[in-house]
């Protein structure tokens, strides 16, 4: 887990993932290149877990790669239907290919890894065909749900020059890419604890909030990246599409207040990552509490960052991956540290929004 934390995904050795033939091997070794945070959380999963949620961020990071690197949307929204749809085949047989994306579509290094997963997506789906019926069938969902969100966001940014217009847009984009892969971890978690995966509303709610949260991590990060791009997540940034020049007072104040708006809105929502946490028929020792645990330090230490970026004095907290890990161990055997914590994250969350603890609750409840 800690070999594929500090994986170099700046500089990938591509051709070594090219040479990988075994189906498990290649899912392990690309994981931490597709992902780095949940790659560690979902290493940290008991093994059969760990196979089932690897193998769902994976498809969820294909559909990324198509969104991300075909350019023009009637090509891209093609790929992404097709991809959401490969697992509607009689029972029994494998996917239909995914569709292939061209090496030259890379702009960086990183990106040569995950045009390798996409265009070695047979290995994935050898390890896909060895999961159990009920899990297969909800990765499908999870990949088919997905790709109809992404359908959605290529549509609305294509109609709306590429900004997103309003929260009620922000929220429903962040719930598709985050959210959903929530819910899907919770259903497989629920399934193996009490043979049923059944969410009620409430707690579906509460995984698509927490998703949101998360998934406004990569959005408060990614500003400056994704305006080059063309992209933006809030309409204050709208008349600055296309722009790189960070050097300028104005658009460096602009993206100041957007980031800072950005990231109080995700500390609101803190209070449902709690109760999905508290809903969760966690053993007494729990890899899988665990692991819920070390996903929400990694979003408090982005956090903490991001609040130092915007100039304000962030709340304290570990900055070392290392020390995210040591403090896993004792989650792994001991609920009550680990209702302790999240309950301290979520308190410093709310302070720092300026919401008290009954009235963040209140917010998002």
């Amino acid at each position: 887990m800690t070999r594929d934390l500090f994986h170099n995904r700046a500089r990938p050795d591509v051709e070594a993932l090219q040479r990988i033939a075994d189906p498990e091997a290649f899912v392990w070794r690309v994981l931490p290149h597709a992902a780095r945070t949940f790659a560690a959380c979902i290493t940290l999963l008991p093994a059969e877990s760990a196979r089932a949620a690897a193998v769902a961020y994976l498809y969820c990071r294909i559909l990324d790669t198509y969104e991300d690197l075909i350019p023009p949307a009637p090509e891209r929204e093609e790929a992404l239907a097709a991809f959401g749809g490969r697992f509607r085949v009689a029972n029994g047989a494998p996917p239909r290919a995914a569709p292939p994306v061209a090496a030259a579509r890379a702009r960086e290094p990183r990106d040569g890894t995950h045009v390798v997963l996409v265009n070695r997506c047979h290995l994935v789906d050898e390890v896909f065909r060895t999961l159990t019926p009920h899990t297969r069938h909800n990765i499908a969902d999870l990949v088919e749900s997905m790709a109809s969100g992404m359908i959605w966001s290529s549509r609305t940014f294509g109609e709306q020059g590429g900004v997103l217009r309003d929260e009620g847009q922000l929220s429903r984009y962040c719930r598709n890419v985050i959210g959903l892969p929530f819910l899907f971890a919770v259903r497989l978690l629920l399934q193996q604890r009490r043979g049923d995966s059944t969410v009620s509303p409430a707690l579906q709610e509460d995984c698509l909030l927490a998703g949101e949260m998360v998934q406004l991590a990569n959005v408060t990060r990614d500003i400056e990246k994704d305006l080059r791009r063309g992209i933006a997540y809030h309409p204050a940034l709208r008349d600055d599409l296309g722009r790189s020049n960070v050097d300028d007072p104005g658009l460096r104040e602009r993206i100041r207040r957007v980031r800072e708006e950005l990231l109080v809105r995700a500390l609101r929502m803190a209070p449902a990552y709690g109760r999905l946490m508290h809903a969760m028929p966690f053993h007494a020792v729990s890899l899988t509490r665990a692991s819920g645990v070390l996903m929400l330090q990694f979003t408090d230490r982005y956090y903490r960052s991001c609040a130092r970026k915007v100039g304000r004095v962030a709340w304290p907290g570990p900055r070392s991956a290392i020390a995210l890990m040591v403090l896993t161990a004792g989650h792994v055997v001991s609920a009550r540290w680990s209702a302790t914590t999240v309950r301290r994250i979520t308190e410093r969350f709310l302070r720092f929004a300026g919401v008290g603890e009954n009235g963040g609750t209140a917010l998002i409840g």
